[in-house]
């Protein structure tokens, strides 16, 4: 199509998406009733007074996604909508009263209902009659969830802040969609990759991604073990940066190491698009609030405030796993699952027509795990591919989960029933919820005491999150939570710490999960304080303890400790047990890596390894030439590397 808007003129960007429009327009029937055509994003969305004629066909609509390549999304006409009100009262008519609709919450900027429902199949209908009766009746189009059981507040949140914030996130999404439905201009076919952080290190991973069109921003995290500004975050004081030509930033997941700076571009200036699958929004979100207000209360440095977040919020545009975005007009992204955390995704990048096809699995999890299934390894096409290297090393090993459980809870049952307490410094978001359904499984068949498990409030919150999307979790969770009635997360042992921390210190025998996983900061810092001295206590580390944290110190056996209380220094004992556990890490270890790579279909001609120590990726590097004879390349931060 592009002869229809070059035509030998001078390009005009504003003049090419005028044409689309009037293409899309004479190509619908005219009972359609189309107001307007809007890019909002990278949807083409079509506004209509009826809009049922659309949908009843959607053959027509299909057609012309198909021959124009791009996705079309049909909405109600804002005029022809019904008062919400009324609205409201006319879907608790026509829904049997056997879904137990909980909430319904009406977005201006989609002209959407999101009905959540405990039986959301009642609300669809037998081959979704109801809910096309809905959409005749009140002009909304409606959208079924299934109402969680546990309540989260950043998700409420988020969509406040969409609600209230509506009219600034339309008009972010048209200012984007302009760019991103822009005609192609230069015809060169180079793909360039430049590290900016994570790239022969763990930790800051970002990365920048170059075409001749389009500049994407991977990823942009911190290294949280660091203190100093030069190791903690990514250069974006590259002559390689430049945030101003920066079309789209995507997230592969929520971990701070992944996404810890993204509030701080919006400081900065940026008012492009994020992508990243919707559950990750609501994690890392979650994270950079407690990462700020955590960092305050510290006296450490904060780089970004609450209105940054908000920015970002209203500039996120999620998706969820196996759709087709198009990035920019040259590039489209697919997310599949990564099997790390909640959301985790790799990353399907189709360049340039199908040129070149590229796939970055920066952290992933080549095994299944109890909360998650397995990373995909099936792509349509792959010319290369961005793997991690963490756990690449000859000795990197991952212990048999059942062996790792076994420990876990024998730790937890002699503690406990010599008088003590068990305090685990995990990551709030990942390992937390993994070992929240080990201990729902080991107590529901009565090898684990009837002991209480104290959860602080920000590992409460991720599992609220990770309760409102069932449809990420494992095959065998999702039965189990569907078909079973049995929902790990709301076992009976599991508390929300509503009290003071003393209460919980001097009270009865229990398990205590609380942030940070490295003792870096945070309430697991103030929880071990409060129990070092005590032989009757343990500490159970599930995480990786950086170098410089005093989880490492603690790990390695240090016995005495500096504690600053009420403004003094004074020496603190370290008496508890002390435990390491490495079985549950959301990482893939050296075998499974060389594994995922010999199930990836098909298989690329070339491998970036990054995020791993260097000798490690080395290492890695060697046995994946050997073995599979393929090119592997180990660029280091600030290295640009031309991939076509």
């Amino acid at each position: 199509m592009r002869e229809n808007y070059d035509n030998g003129k001078k390009y005009s960007p504003e003049l090419a998406l005028e044409q689309l429009k009037a293409d899309l327009i004479s190509e619908l029937p005219p009972d359609a009733q189309v107001s307007k055509v809007v890019f909002e994003g990278p949807f083409v969305v079509l506004y209509s007074l009826n809009p049922s004629v659309l949908m009843e066909s959607g053959e027509i609509v299909k057609g012309l996604a198909k021959s124009l390549r791009k996705r079309i999304v049909i909405r109600f006409d804002v005029s022809v909508r019904r008062a919400k009100d009324e609205a409201q009262a006319r879907v608790l008519e026509i829904v049997p009263e056997n879904a137990e609709i909980t909430n319904m919450i009406f977005d201006d900027e989609l002209g959407e209902v999101i009905i959540e429902a405990k039986k959301p199949g009642a609300v669809i209908g037998r081959s979704g009659t109801t809910l096309r009766e809905i959409a005749r009746e009140i002009s909304w189009q409606p959208r079924v969830v299934r109402s969680p059981p546990i309540q989260s507040q950043v998700i409420n949140s988020i969509r406040k802040t969409l609600t209230n914030e509506s009219d600034k996130r339309k008009n972010a999404l048209i200012n984007i969609g302009k760019r991103i439905h822009r005609p192609s201009v230069i015809e060169d076919e180079y793909v360039r990759l430049t590290g900016l952080g994570g790239f022969s290190e763990v930790g800051r991973s970002s990365m920048l991604l170059e075409t001749a069109e389009t500049k994407i921003l991977v990823d942009c995290g911190m290294n949280v073990a660091s203190r100093d500004p030069e190791n903690m975050f990514p250069y974006f004081n590259s002559s390689e940066f430049d945030i101003d030509e920066i079309d789209a930033v995507l997230i592969t997941h929520a971990h701070l190491d992944h996404s810890g700076m993204l509030p701080f571009l919006f400081k900065w200036g940026y008012r492009g698009p994020v992508y990243t699958n919707d559950a990750t929004l609501s994690l890392m979100t979650l994270l950079q609030k407690d990462y700020i207000e955590v960092s305050a209360r510290e006296d450490k440095l904060v780089p970004y405030n609450q209105r940054d977040i908000r920015r970002m919020v209203l500039h996120t545009i999620p998706r969820r796993y196996w759709e087709v975005t198009d990035l920019s007009n040259d590039i489209r992204c697919t997310m599949t699952p990564a099997g790390h955390i909640l959301g985790s995704s790799i990353m399907h990048l189709h360049i340039g027509e199908g040129r070149y096809n590229l796939a970055i699995a920066n952290d992933f999890k080549a095994r299944k795990s109890r909360l998650l299934d397995r990373a995909n390894t099936r792509f349509p096409r792959l010319e290369a591919i961005i793997l991690e290297s963490t756990y690449g090393g000859p000795r990197d090993a991952m212990p048999r989960r059942d062996d790792a459980e076994l420990q876990l809870i024998k730790i937890i049952n002699r503690t406990t029933k010599r008088g003590g307490k068990v305090l685990i410094p995990a990551l709030a978001v990942g390992r937390a919820q993994e070992l929240l359904v080990v201990l729902a499984d080991y107590y529901q068949k009565k090898q684990l005491g009837r002991v209480p498990v104290y959860l602080d409030n920000l590992i409460a919150e991720a599992t609220a999150i990770h309760s409102c999307h069932p449809e990420y979790l494992s095959q065998r969770l999702q039965d189990q939570i569907f078909n079973e009635g049995s929902n790990p997360f709301l076992c009976e042992i599991f508390k929300k710490i509503e009290n003071d921390r003393r209460d919980i210190v001097s009270g009865e025998p229990a398990v205590i999960m609380a942030t940070s996983g490295m003792l870096t900061g945070g309430n697991s810092v103030e929880y071990f304080k409060d129990l070092a001295s005590d032989p009757k206590n343990a500490v159970v580390f599930v995480s990786y303890q950086a170098e410089g944290t005093l989880g490492r110190r603690i790990a390695s056996g240090v016995k005495e400790i500096r504690s600053i209380e009420d403004g003094k220094m004074k020496m603190l004992r370290v008496n508890l047990d002390i435990h390491q556990i490495d079985g549950f890490s959301g990482h893939s270890d050296r075998g499974e890596i060389m594994n995922f790579f010999r199930e990836l279909s098909p298989k690329p001609e070339r491998i970036i390894l990054i995020h791993g120590q260097r000798n490690k990726s080395q290492s890695l590097a060697q046995a994946l030439t050997k073995r599979y004879h393929a090119k592997v390349d180990l660029p280091k931060n600030l290295e640009t590397i031309r991939l076509n």
